[in-house]
């Protein structure tokens, strides 16, 4: 056995009495370090709160000056845009009550028709193409040196010149050369002869295989007789979207959609310059106005699908016909159309102008009224 060692018996006692003290200190520190983090968490979520509350009500104070900024922008634009759209209406309603209109209305089935008659004699009828008028043959020369030997009638189509172009039709080439009918009937015309240019083709070749009437003859100029891609419809159909063509014409300024137009005449004359009396009398206004610009987008659009259909009953023809077109035409191809047409219908005649863009009836008047005389000589 060992000895007794009371140093021993104290360190016990010391050992133990420091290990409830540590305890107590633990116990006590842990507490004390609970509240305390109890405190710093209470304060900090007070803070986070206050924080949170604040950026909350900083954050709706700037939303609502964010809307109602917005509100007053949206406000202000809304009614630039009215404004803008009224002043446009009002320019093309006012150059329209400005610039007379030069021919009369013939009303059919609600739809007052602008028609300019002049002359006496056999009827020769002239039909425009796409963007232009009826005015556009008094322009070149055409309706006062035929008018001296025939009766002439030139028809503005729905949507063109000062003709309306109703929304709850589909004016298809079909369409129209119904309408066509209609005002020549009554007009009191029989056997007429049939002059198209360009997109009035169309309207022309339907008429006559529509077989609705007896016709003279038909005098096509520069006409698109095939489907194919043509890069300026192309880039026009857009326009042609109910709803869409609409929001994207109203935004065009009157001035920049005048600008447009008038850049365009310059590729339709091409080669030749624009002559000086369509640039002085030529109404831009009316051609720029939005009614027209409809109605461009919309045969452009359609015009594919109206000559496909029609393109199966060219052999059929039997009347006289005179193609002509300009070699040099940028609009439309007169080896991919008019010189196709020409082997299409038995019997037609084709004459190609050399150095000729597509507005031949400017370029080459004298032989447009040959070819005209040439049919009014047949029967």
């Amino acid at each position: 056995m060992f000895p007794f060692d009371p140093s021993r018996q104290s360190r016990r006692r010391v050992s133990r009495s420091l290990t409830r003290t540590m305890r107590q200190v633990t116990k006590q520190v842990t507490r004390s370090l609970e509240s305390s983090a109890k405190s710093v968490t209470k304060a900090a979520t007070k803070a986070v709160t206050r924080s949170t509350e604040k950026a909350i009500r900083e954050t709706r104070k700037a939303t609502v000056r964010s809307v109602k900024r917005t509100v007053r922008d949206t406000e202000k634009a809304v009614a630039s845009a009215f404004t803008a759209q009224g002043a446009k209406r009002g320019a093309e309603q006012g150059a329209k009550a400005v610039r007379k209109p030069p021919g009369q209305f013939v009303t059919v089935d609600g739809l007052p028709v602008h028609v300019i008659v002049r002359g006496r004699g056999r009827p020769v009828v002239l039909v425009h193409g796409n963007g232009t008028m009826a005015e556009d043959f008094v322009i070149c020369g055409l309706i006062g040196r035929l008018a001296a030997r025939y009766r002439v009638i030139a028809i503005d189509r729905p949507g063109f010149g000062y003709t309306g172009r109703p929304r709850h039709r589909l004016w298809t080439a079909q369409a129209q050369a119904v309408l066509l009918h209609r005002v020549l009937e009554q007009l009191g015309v029989e056997r007429p002869l049939i002059v198209g240019h360009s997109w009035g083709t169309i309207v022309a070749l339907a008429l006559a295989a529509d077989g609705r009437r007896p016709l003279r003859g038909l005098v096509l100029l520069s006409g698109s007789y095939f489907p194919g891609h043509r890069t300026d419809a192309a880039l026009i159909a857009p326009l042609a979207v109910p709803g869409l063509g609409d929001a994207m014409r109203a935004m065009v300024p009157a001035k920049v959609s005048a600008s447009l137009t008038g850049q365009s005449f310059r590729q339709v004359f091409w080669p030749q310059p624009v002559p000086a009396r369509f640039t002085a009398r030529f109404p831009i206004e009316i051609a720029a106005a939005a009614t027209q610009l409809r109605a461009v987008s919309e045969d452009a659009a359609s015009m594919n699908s109206a000559v496909t259909g029609l393109q199966r009953r060219y052999a059929g023809l039997t009347l006289p016909v005179s193609i002509l077109a300009g070699e040099a035409d940028a609009i439309v191809k007169a080896s991919e159309h008019s010189v196709r047409l020409h082997t299409t219908i038995p019997g037609s005649t084709l004459r190609l102008l050399p150095g000729l863009g597509h507005m031949i009836h400017y370029g080459a008047r004298l032989k447009v009224e040959r070819a005209i005389d040439d049919l009014m000589k047949l029967r």
